[in-house]
């Protein structure tokens, strides 16, 4: 009776988990399709750009000094063995723009942006607000979600981009303006090593795609919430986790396809 009761909740665990997926990919695909009448309406997109990378601008430029700081120190003293120190620009550069600023900036953005989304669209559905546009033939999806959608898919790669600014500055005022190591050798060994293609623009497109992820996934949790308190509170919860671990399993998968031979 236990094999049973252990192979019945297996199935049922699978089960819950596969409807699960199925919701949230017709909910992406409906969002997907009724993209085009939010972007004839672009105040809606732009308010939602910056409510979400407005509010998560700060947490990011200083998260990525910090992290460009701890770069620029591990870096040297790694380099100073092999008498390569002066590669220090490049290592920074190539950590930050091809794996650090998109992958911290997404876990950042699940925390911050993506727990306000969730927390917010739940509300709504406590409050019946999602009902009440029902009724007055206002479809939630177009009004509510597309816009929130949009303006976090587009405020990521812009976040991104930013937390490696920060943090190429950091490993600069450690390595030159702490250490001392030559200014132009920094810029110089960064400019010729770093790829526009290879490497930015990879980082852009990995930060594109984390933002799918994340925003997706943050909507669908507050969606989908029971209209409580506590389902709010778990919902949130939910974000964190599951969007943190899509975020590293999409990073190796996408590191695999980009820079693999």
């Amino acid at each position: 009776m236990k094999a049973f009761t252990w192979i019945a909740a297996t199935g049922r665990f699978v089960n819950q988990n596969l409807m699960a997926v199925g919701a949230f990919a017709r909910l992406l695909a409906a969002m997907l399709l009724n993209s085009g009448m939010a972007f004839k309406r672009p105040r809606l997109i732009i308010s939602q750009i910056h409510f979400i990378g407005n509010y998560s601008l700060i947490i990011i430029a200083v998260s990525g000094l910090f992290v460009g700081f701890v770069l620029g120190l591990q870096g040297y003293y790694t380099l100073n063995r092999y008498g390569s120190e002066d590669a220090l620009g490049l290592l920074v550069a190539l950590s930050l723009t091809r794996e650090l600023g998109p992958v911290i900036t997404a876990l950042l953005f699940a925390g911050r942006a993506g727990t306000s989304l969730t927390a917010e669209i739940g509300l709504m559905k406590a409050g019946e607000q999602l009902d009440a546009m029902e009724v007055m033939a206002v479809d939630p999806v177009k009004r509510v979600l597309v816009p929130r959608f949009w303006g976090g898919v587009i405020a990521m790669p812009i976040l991104a981009s930013v937390f490696s600014a920060v943090g190429i500055l950091g490993g600069w005022l450690v390595g030159v303006a702490l250490i001392g190591i030559d200014n132009g050798i920094f810029w110089s060994q960064m400019q010729s090593g770093v790829d526009i293609w290879k490497d930015i623009t990879n980082g852009l497109i990995k930060s594109f795609v984390f933002g799918i992820a994340v925003t997706a996934i943050a909507l669908y949790s507050g969606w989908r919430t029971k209209p409580t308190p506590e389902g709010v509170a778990r919902s949130t919860t939910q974000t964190v986790v599951v969007g943190s671990l899509t975020v590293l399993g999409l990073d190796f998968l996408l590191t695999a396809l980009m820079f693999g031979n």
